[in-house]
Parts: C-alpha cells; structure tokens; sequence
C-alpha cells in the first residue's frame, strides 16, 4: 500500500471517529438537558407538596419560608430559585390542587356518552371535586372562607379553564341537535360563575338547616341548567 493510500485511509478513520464522537456528545447533551429538565420539574413538585401539607396542618400565615425548607430538605436558595416569596408558593399549590380538578373534568368531557350526561356529570363532579380540595387542606379550608380574596384567586385560576371545557360540551350538545343555546360563549360563562357562586354554601352545607343537602343542591343545579338548555 502507498504513503498516499494509508496517509487517506487514516484520515477516515480520523473523520468516523471525530463523527462518532460528535454523536456521543450530542447524545449525552440532550440526554443531560432532558435529566436537568426532569430533576427541576420534581424539586418544583416536590416543593409544591411540601407547602401543602405544612399550609394544611399549620396555616398559610404561620408557615414561613424556612419551615418548607426545612421541611423539603433544600436550603432557602434553593426554594427561592423556583418561587419568590410564599405568596407564589400558596399560589403553585392551589394551581396544583385544581389542575386535578380541571384533569376529571376534561375526562367526563372525553367520555363516549351524550352531551347532556356529560352536562349532568361535570356539574356533579365539579361540586364534589371543590369540596375535596378544600377540605382535604386542613388549615387552608378556614382560611378559604374567611379570606373572599384567596376564594376569588382561586376561581380566576381555573375558571377560564373550566368555561372552555364547559363550552366543548355545550358546543358538542347544540351540534348534536340536544342543546338549544343562542350564545354558546356566553352560556357557559353564566354556568360557571353560577357554580362557582355555590361554591361556599355547598362546602360549608349552609343550606342543610333549610332541609336542602347536598345531593339536592347538585341535583337542582344540573336540572336547571339542563331544562334550560335542552332542544324541545
């Protein structure tokens, strides 16, 4: 074999392992942006939960910065990373908290049954979802119905959320020729902020010393919204 030839088929090998190793570099790039990604994600959730349940037991007043990070097992620099101030701690956690609502939600509005089930169903669920995660948040439940403030962030929160989910319904039941709705927008804004009105008395059961429980309230509500909507 000549100079030339050995001289040339070095320099390919050299050319296929600099590309093999352009590969490996690259491959481990990604796969490191996406473990980064990852172990973010989980310390912000981790974080979130945390606060939760120290909110729950102790009260968003009397938690402070240094007691979640105690709690988590991060220092102060770390929690700071990811939220300013406790304020944006209490805001993730009811972000959290309602997502799962928002999640059940969007499953009844996938399901194969009719416009109207899935109508009577989401108003069901809607109510009894709310009052899941308010009463499973122990000091948080108190602080919910004395401070109107923390009930109306939570609302803002979610209820652009809700209406659009509740629009597909009621779009899906006027296109299937059950629902008779002018203004479909409109109606499922009414409905949502109708609920959402509910919220506190169905909660707090203000309503039982009148002889109406629970199961009448959502009973009345879906039939209502149902009789009012329905093709005749």
């Amino acid at each position: 074999m000549s100079t030339e030839k050995i001289i040339l088929f070095l320099h390919r090998i050299n050319e296929s392992a600099q590309s093999f190793r352009d590969a490996i570099e690259l491959f481990a790039s990604c796969f490191c942006c996406e473990y980064i990604d990852f172990m973010v994600i989980k310390t912000r959730d981790k974080l979130i939960e945390v606060a939760r349940q120290l909110f729950a037991n102790k009260g968003l007043e009397n938690t402070t910065m240094n007691d979640i990070a105690t709690a988590s097992k991060k220092g102060r620099r770390t929690i700071y990373t990811y939220f300013r101030n406790k304020r944006e701690i209490f805001n993730a956690v009811i972000e959290s908290e309602t997502e799962q609502l928002l999640d059940k939600l969007r499953a009844i509005a996938r399901k194969p049954i009719s416009a109207e089930e899935k109508l009577h169903e989401y108003v069901v669920c809607r109510f009894l979802a709310m009052k899941e995660i308010v009463s499973r948040n122990g000091s948080l439940r108190a602080g919910f119905f004395r401070d109107i403030r923390k009930v109306d962030r939570a609302r803002k929160m979610i209820s652009q959320k809700e209406i659009a989910i509740l629009r597909s319904i009621l779009s899906e039941g006027v296109a299937t020729g059950i629902f008779e709705i002018s203004n479909v927008d409109h109606c499922a804004i009414i409905i949502t902020h109708a609920i959402h009105g509910l919220d506190v008395p169905y909660i707090r059961d203000n309503l039982a010393e009148q002889g109406i429980n629970k199961y009448v309230v959502r009973t009345i509500i879906s039939n209502m919204i149902l009789n009012g909507i329905k093709k005749r």
